[in-house]
């Protein structure tokens, strides 16, 4: 099926106003940049949508590669074939900066993408184990995430580098993602999840949880509840935004995403559904746009 490559602008999500004093708009405000934005499903939504609170002039492109989810069930080689294939169509489209809004394919490729395309800005994302150990008191955190994302290298280094020595409970939540993907966000099955994978977390006595996976600060309210209000819960999507914010900001004025200009739309594609990607992004980000289908080629 051949891809809606001009779908019609989105409706803008609503985003901060910015003060008088932001001289540089490009850099301030993503004015000229176009950023391509991929997860192995629905969760990296939650990325674009705090990129766009950073950047609200940059034209957003989003790929939700739901056909082929979730990433945590593949091996390294597939999850780096589909990663660089989307790049490609990303930037076909016109990005000039990748997002890999996915815990999964940040461990397993983004190392591979940066080394295939060394002039193009890659921003991964990575549970965030630094700001935890930071800002919890009793030193105790948990650690939700895939099963993939808590074995993998990259996630052992990060503990490595910056667990310290706080008490550290790594809790794998195999089908969350999966579930949340259901577009249902208050689900029985879901809450079901959700609280056995807190009780855990719960019984070491965390005060702070990391949400290490793109999907799950779409139900950061069900672990809130379940947690109790007395645990610090992180979600990394605020830091990767600000990651790609300053990667656009110090590009060179004459680079594409510093003299080029865009909008601020938004458009979607999905290897799965297009229609239920759109409804989803109407359902969780009050976002009107259609989404198109993404070449398997």
């Amino acid at each position: 099926m051949p891809v809606q490559a001009d779908l019609p602008s989105s409706t803008p999500l609503s985003v901060p106003q910015r003060g008088a004093g932001d001289a540089d708009a490009t850099g301030a405000h993503g004015r000229g940049a176009v950023i391509g934005v991929f997860d192995s499903g629905l969760g990296g939504l939650s990325v674009l949508r705090a990129v766009r609170n950073h950047l609200p002039q940059a034209d957003l492109l989003y790929v939700a590669d739901s056909g082929y989810a979730p990433y945590g069930e593949k091996s390294d080689e597939f999850i780096g074939e589909r990663s660089e294939h989307i790049c490609r169509f990303l930037m076909s489209q016109g990005a000039e900066v990748i997002v890999v809004a996915c815990n999964t394919a940040t461990a397993a490729a983004v190392h591979h993408l940066r080394q295939r395309w060394p002039e193009m800005p890659v921003v991964g994302v990575e549970p965030g184990v630094k700001p935890a150990v930071a800002q919890s008191r009793n030193q105790r955190i948990g650690v939700l995430a895939t099963p993939f994302t808590l074995q993998s290298q990259k996630f052992r280094t990060l503990i490595e580098r910056h667990g310290g020595q706080a008490q550290i409970v790594l809790q794998p939540c195999p089908g969350l993602a999966r579930e949340i993907e259901q577009g249902q966000l208050d689900s029985g099955p879901l809450r079901e999840l959700v609280q056995r994978f807190s009780q855990p977390l719960i019984n070491a006595g965390v005060d702070t949880a990391v949400l290490g996976c793109t999907h799950y600060p779409f139900v950061a309210p069900l672990f809130q509840q379940a947690l109790g209000d007395g645990v610090r819960i992180i979600d990394t999507a605020e830091a990767v935004s600000r990651q790609t914010a300053r990667l656009v900001r110090d590009l060179p004025i004459s680079h594409p995403a510093r003299t080029g200009t865009s909008t601020g739309s938004i458009r979607l594609w999905s290897s799965a559904d297009p229609v239920h990607l759109a409804r989803v992004a109407y359902a969780w980000l009050d976002l009107q746009t259609q989404a198109g289908a993404l070449p398997k080629e």
